[in-house]
């Protein structure tokens, strides 16, 4: 049993030093922009999609006219999506230039989104293209960081995506403790290593010129697919915690299983699609980003990995308990590596929460994390195998903030 233990470590080592060496490259900080003296550069679109979005998109327009960015330099568009309420109507009566998209199937964000981009490109001029979810609210100086970024060079920006609803249940306080943490490992870790930060679908910003080439990603997961098409033509995006998006996570435990369900299988399906050539194109050209992207989606995820160690550790310690005093089948270091490596991971969360100064109750928050390790952990399985979701759900807004 000791060869096989040995074994299963050489296996579980490489994605537990891929996380680590993230945690690592994420205690750097990065640099505040200042925006007091900046002059406005570029011409924003900002574009919306929304399905049913009637209870919020009203106050989501007014709250984005808001922003502290000239306002001849803005535009906000919305499609509305198939949409049997007067989301439209709303939107305009805000201040919001509204598509009403109505033919042919409903696929979804990416498709609404691809077919919006469509128009504004044909009837409107603008520098760079900003993505914000139907309930989004935006941190006032949102557009000046992200000019200032533009006028440095960037192509494509991810802002700070937080969760704005943690006191209404336990999906949306775990949700916002671990995007706290992502926000951290994933997207700073990554651009402190020149890598290439998540899309997180929401509070993100092109240049013009690369979303003409590129379009929006499709499928279920749209937004992680767009990260591997752009990480194959070259181009990198880049973290900004200082542009903040506010959005909801799910409420209730069916919108969480419907969401995680399609994002779990959507990254599923779009890894096997794009990874080899990820992994073979990145070795080709020496680029250490498309290297990463193509690593990310051939290891297990967090939850899976902790999972394993701490079901690998228990085993180990009823052997060692039960059955180990004759037979001499689990050494005692052994024993202890397991213990060590179940140790590290519980505490990996608290330090990218202590890295972020994060309060009090996001650290109660993920004590709770170990049930959903195992939940995602089953639901992956489930998502992967055995159901078969094939369209994108729209997760319920609450009422305007």
């Amino acid at each position: 049993m000791s060869i096989l233990s040995i074994l299963f470590l050489i296996i579980l080592t490489p994605p537990i030093l891929y996380l680590f060496i993230l945690a690592l490259a994420s205690i750097r900080p990065s640099l505040a922009l200042d925006t007091h003296n900046a002059t406005p550069k570029h011409r924003f679109a900002i574009a919306i999609p929304a399905h049913d979005e009637g209870t919020v998109i009203s106050n989501t327009v007014i709250h984005l006219l808001k922003l502290n960015y000239p306002r001849e330099l803005f535009q906000i568009f919305i499609v509305a999506d198939h949409c049997t309420d007067d989301t439209a109507d709303l939107a305009r009566q805000a201040g919001a230039i509204a598509y009403e998209r109505n033919d042919g199937p409903r696929t979804g964000k990416g498709g609404a989104l691809s077919w919006l981009f469509e128009r504004i490109f044909e009837e409107h001029a603008c520098d760079a293209v900003v993505v914000f979810d139907a309930d989004t609210k935006v941190d006032a100086n949102f557009l000046q960081i992200m000019d200032q970024r533009l006028t440095q060079g960037s192509q494509v920006i991810q802002g700070r995506h937080v969760i704005i609803n943690p006191d209404e249940g336990w999906f949306p306080s775990l949700t916002w403790a671990m995007f706290t943490i992502d926000n951290r490992y994933q997207n700073l870790g990554r651009t402190n290593l020149g890598l290439s930060a998540k899309i997180m679908g929401d509070s993100i910003c092109f240049r013009v010129e690369v979303l003409k080439k590129m379009g929006w990603g499709q499928g279920l997961t749209d937004d992680y697919q767009l990260r591997q098409k752009l990480l194959l033509e070259g181009i990198k995006v880049e973290y900004e915690p200082g542009a903040i998006g506010y959005g909801e996570a799910p409420r209730t435990w069916s919108q969480a299983v419907a969401q995680r369900s399609r994002w779990l299988r959507g990254t599923s399906e779009s890894s096997r699609h794009y990874r080899v050539d990820m992994l073979m194109e990145g070795i080709r050209r020496r680029a250490p980003a498309l290297i990463d992207g193509a690593i990310q989606s051939f290891l297990p995820s967090y939850s899976t990995v902790t999972l394993l160690v701490v079901f690998g550790f228990i085993l180990h310690l009823l052997v060692y308990l039960l059955i180990n005093t004759s037979a001499m089948l689990i050494s005692t270091e052994l024993l202890i590596v397991w213990g060590l490596l179940a140790t590290v991971l519980f505490f990996y969360p608290f330090l990218g929460l202590a890295l972020e100064r994060a309060s009090f109750k996001a650290y109660l928050v993920i004590l709770s994390g170990p049930w959903f390790i195992v939940w995602r952990t089953f639901l992956a399985l489930f998502s992967r195998y055995m159901n078969k979701p094939s369209s994108w759900v729209r997760t319920a807004h609450g009422e305007p903030r």
